[in-house]
């Protein structure tokens, strides 16, 4: 669908443009109506949905080894099967992490979001839903961590501050392309975990359980994205066009903390070389994001400097 809304046209007022576009979005009441209806079918607890008694199994990986930072590097034909297996235990640790990171910063977008709206529509009704998720998830991705035996990893001071900032004043439209980036990515990742059965069968429970309710966050997001985006005026366009790929870029360094490495007996700095230079990593994290970065290309968020961040944050070619 095209978005852009150009003077050049001399067929329609950019008026009918917007209402032409408008009409091709799903209708925001029916969108959140379904996506309830699906979290009153679908909705798990995971204090009582996963066996946290069950002891953790030997020789299977916390993350597919395909996914690790450092697979198929030198560093990694060196290593021995279970520093492999520790590095996974230790790279999932720090995904967890950033995930409830994420989602605290999530969950008070989300509110402000529907501060100023109709507090019995549909819409907003979900809205809490999809908090109420979260909650859960950051519980749940906390206890694993526990569970695992391996240490929080709390993103560096710099990116806990610039979450500050931004959870206070994002637009609307860069709310939601930041919440795809932090979902949309993670979870690619874990519909290749959670049917993988070289993986621990808890971490296996706990990416199932988020991939279900996870698909109910990315269409309530998009569909609101593509709403926005439509409105927007040129100056919050090309801000939310900027801001979500710094965001990107921010991501792609947060996403794995170098202290794992230096946990698993590993040189910090040439792990981090290497991580950054491996093909194979780029190939992974540009697939998990290709999904996503079509999308964003299709409303017309990666254009100019947005789209220039985009591909120096190494999630696009």
């Amino acid at each position: 669908m095209t978005t852009a809304i150009t003077k050049a046209s001399t067929t329609a007022t950019e008026e009918e443009v917007i209402q032409d576009a408008l009409g091709l979005l799903k209708d925001r009441e029916q969108v959140a109506e379904r996506l309830l209806e699906s979290s009153a079918k679908h909705s798990f607890d995971p204090d009582t949905e996963l066996d946290w008694d069950a002891p953790l199994e030997d020789g299977k990986w916390f993350w597919p080894p395909e996914l690790l930072s450092l697979y198929d590097t030198p560093l990694w034909r060196k290593m021995s099967d279970d520093q492999r297996i520790e590095l996974s235990k230790h790279e999932a640790a720090s995904l967890a992490s950033i995930g409830i990171w994420f989602e605290i910063i999530l969950m008070q977008l989300l509110t402000r979001h529907i501060y100023d709206m109709s507090l019995t529509s549909a819409h907003v009704r979900y809205a809490l839903t999809e908090i109420a998720d979260e909650c859960r998830h950051s519980k749940m991705f906390a206890r694993m961590i526990t569970h695992s035996g391996a240490p929080t990893y709390p993103v560096s001071r710099a990116h806990h501050n610039l979450g500050r900032i931004i959870k206070t004043i994002s637009t609307t439209p860069g709310s939601f392309a930041a919440t795809l980036l932090g979902e949309e990515i993670l979870d690619w990742m874990q519909r290749q975990t959670f049917p993988d059965e070289r993986v621990q069968p808890l971490v296996r429970g706990v990416t199932r359980i988020h991939v279900v309710e996870e698909a109910r966050h990315v269409r309530y997001a998009r569909e609101e994205l593509r709403r926005q985006m439509v409105k927007a005026p040129r100056w919050e366009a090309e801000l939310t066009r900027v801001s979500s790929g710094e965001a990107a870029r921010v991501f792609s360094i947060a996403f794995v903390n170098p202290q794992v490495y230096t946990n698993v007996g590993l040189d910090r700095t040439e792990a981090v070389r290497q991580a950054r230079d491996s093909a194979h990593r780029r190939d992974v994290m540009r697939l998990g994001a290709k999904r996503l970065t079509d999308f964003l290309d299709e409303i017309g968020l990666m254009r100019g400097l947005g789209r220039r961040l985009w591909v120096s944050s190494g999630l696009l070619a």
